[in-house]
């Protein structure tokens, strides 16, 4: 019962002089391993520092036995500040890094960007085909995307939710492959995926500057609602699963959703009314007070900033795949999730708002005029 309160407790903000502890080197963080207690189950935590991986970190490392790997490729000093117990380097990209990663871990929390899927799956593969990681693996929670299997959702895979003769988007394709690579792998039954709802912090992040300067933001998405979801409840669920372990939640799939479904045109209402706030004022004073508008955005536009990939999913968005609110969250959790608002003004465990979020670099994916996912309809399983 003690770990279950501790879920639902307020995680302060970690101290300078803490943030300032320099990251472990190989030989120290395996000594402090073995300095742990014998009944702590070490989790491998990949993505630590990013919008889901960092609420991850701070709910984790502050419930008794759970020992929290962070795993980074640059960033050790900020996932210690996090909370992490130890930090590890672990790039996708660099084979030599995953069995020094993985050592010892029990728990895998899994987050991957889109655009390392083939990287992604490779590693999953190896995990699977080495039987002392694959043993020892007892439970797998894996981040992911509505839509993303045709287990829980039925598809026609020659008509599109808005265009006929357009198959699944890509990226909805890709990120069933991140969840079924780990079945084929033999990790069905230790397997959770989490699966989200289009992010809150992405929603505006590539239009501040016209938020700043001009009070108002494009988006193509017109005036279908969809359900946005918290990264701070994604990291909530995710944690939850892992305190109630595999005996409950192995081979499940949740979607992970907002509160309530959400227009752009409302969403522009309430961010101003966030910015009418003494956070906004000292988050982004140049902002404070400002009252924004929506405009809608052609998709075509859209397309041309970023890619025909990224466009297709925008459009499954506009066209209300995404508009349903899911109880999951609740029946995992006891609670219900955040309104946008909620987020922008409230504290996550990593002690940062939205609005600390929306006006800093943090979760900056996207740029105008770049398509990440350029190569990603080369990618095969």
């Amino acid at each position: 019962r003690a770990q279950m309160s501790a879920l639902g407790a307020f995680v302060p903000r970690i101290s300078s002089a803490r943030f300032a502890r320099r990251a472990l080197t190989p030989h120290a963080r395996v000594m402090s391993a073995n300095a742990s207690k014998s009944e702590d189950e070490v989790i491998l935590v990949t993505g630590a520092t990013g919008r889901v991986g960092k609420e991850v970190v701070a709910r984790l490392s502050a419930i008794p036995g759970f020992r929290v790997r962070a795993a980074t490729r640059d960033k050790s000093a900020y996932a210690e500040a996090l909370g992490a117990h130890e930090t590890v380097v672990f790039d996708l990209e660099d084979k030599s890094t995953w069995p020094g990663a993985i050592r010892g871990a029990t728990r895998l929390f899994s987050s991957t960007q889109d655009k390392h899927i083939s990287q992604h799956m490779e590693f999953v593969k190896w995990l699977g085909n080495t039987p002392e990681v694959r043993d020892s693996l007892k439970h797998i929670v894996r981040v992911s995307c509505f839509g993303a299997d045709t287990n829980t959702n039925s598809y026609d895979a020659s008509i599109h939710v808005s265009r006929q003769n357009a198959g699944i988007p890509l990226m909805l394709q890709h990120y069933w492959w991140s969840e079924e690579c780990f079945i084929e792998a033999g990790f069905k039954e230790k397997l959770t995926s989490v699966r989200g709802n289009f992010y809150m912090n992405h929603l505006l992040k590539n239009e501040l500057e016209s938020i700043k300067t001009k009070g108002m933001f494009t988006s193509p998405l017109g005036d279908c609602k969809n359900s946005f979801v918290a990264c701070n409840d994604m990291a909530e669920a995710a944690v939850r699963c892992f305190v109630e372990g595999p005996e409950r939640h192995g081979d499940k799939f949740y979607d992970i959703c907002g509160a309530q479904s959400t227009s752009m045109a409302e969403v522009a209402e309430i961010l101003t009314k966030a910015l009418a706030t003494d956070e906004a004022k000292n988050v982004c004073p140049e902002a404070h007070g400002k009252r924004i508008t929506y405009v809608p955005q052609d998709i075509e536009q859209f397309e041309q900033d970023f890619g025909s990939t990224r466009a297709e999913f925008f459009e499954y968005l506009r066209n209300g795949f995404y508009s349903r609110c899911s109880p999951d969250f609740y029946n995992i959790t006891g609670k219900r999730p955040m309104t946008y608002f909620e987020y922008l003004t409230t504290k996550g465990a990593a002690g940062d708002t939205g609005l600390t979020e929306l006006f800093s670099s943090q979760g900056a994916l996207f740029t105008k005029g770049v398509d990440q996912f350029k190569d990603l309809k080369d990618v095969k399983k």
